[in-house]
């Protein structure tokens, strides 16, 4: 059966949907079959797979409103290993369907549980926002990995998604664990950064994933060529630092 991993935060231009491609794709790199599920009314995570946003049948806002299964909805990339259940702006409108919807902050679970067992990992971008698409990403998974950069608002948007995670274990998914601390745009020769992963380490020292995803021009180019880092700058830095993590994700989960 697969495990479900979800990218979270409510802070916006952190590398979380860069970090939710590229870790999926590095999964990918090591054999498994992953799903990538686009939460997301941006819709980036979709476009970073090469998926032309505006010619899509099927997304993500019509398996959460009962429109059509997860299968009819998934498109299979040109990717080894990786499908994808796409996302663009119509998903906006799914904040406010699914508050008269019976079981709202169940709907992706209850779809993605059909299609569990024919994936090793399915990874979900959850949206910059702590909404219902965010708990309804939140309440499907098995574990949730938290990217964010070494600045001060980050770590205080890090108590508030941490107070999230724990009501949404407490009243929606029990299982729910925090797989991991991402830290992205890591520059080790700024005080800041030091600094700021210093204080991390005082209350989350086994939550943070082992290796920094360095900030790199490499993985700002990526998405524009639709392609994931691995692909595109395969023996680069960064690319090793999303390969490692990725390894690290599938011990913990």
């Amino acid at each position: 059966m697969g495990k479900i991993i979800a990218f979270a935060n409510q802070k916006g231009g952190i590398g979380k949907t860069t970090s939710a491609i590229n870790v999926a794709a590095c999964i990918a790199e090591c054999g498994k079959k992953v799903l990538v599920v686009d939460c997301d009314p941006q819709g980036n995570c979709t476009s970073g797979f090469g998926i032309n946003k505006k010619s899509l049948r099927f997304t993500s806002y019509d398996l959460l409103v009962g429109r059509v299964g997860a299968q009819d909805a998934m498109i299979r990339t040109e990717f080894e290993g990786i499908s994808v259940i796409p996302a663009n702006i119509s998903l906006a409108g799914a904040e406010f369907e699914l508050v008269e919807l019976d079981n709202r902050a169940y709907r992706l679970k209850n779809e993605l549980d059909k299609v569990k067992d024919e994936f090793d990992y399915i990874v979900i971008d959850c949206p910059p926002s702590l909404g219902i698409l965010t708990i309804n990403a939140l309440g499907a998974s098995d574990g949730v990995v938290i990217p964010m950069q070494c600045e001060y608002f980050a770590l205080e948007g890090l108590s508030q998604l941490m107070m999230t995670i724990r009501k949404t274990k407490e009243l929606y998914n029990a299982n729910l664990e925090i797989a991991g601390i991402l830290i992205t745009m890591y520059n080790g020769r700024l005080n800041l950064s030091t600094q700021v992963l210093k204080e991390l380490k005082k209350y989350y020292a086994d939550k943070i994933l082992s290796e920094p995803i360095p900030r790199s021009v490499r993985i700002s180019e990526a998405p524009s060529h639709g392609l994931p880092i691995n692909y595109y700058d395969k023996n680069g830095k960064s690319a090793k630092a999303y390969l490692a993590v990725a390894k690290e994700l599938m011990t913990r989960i």
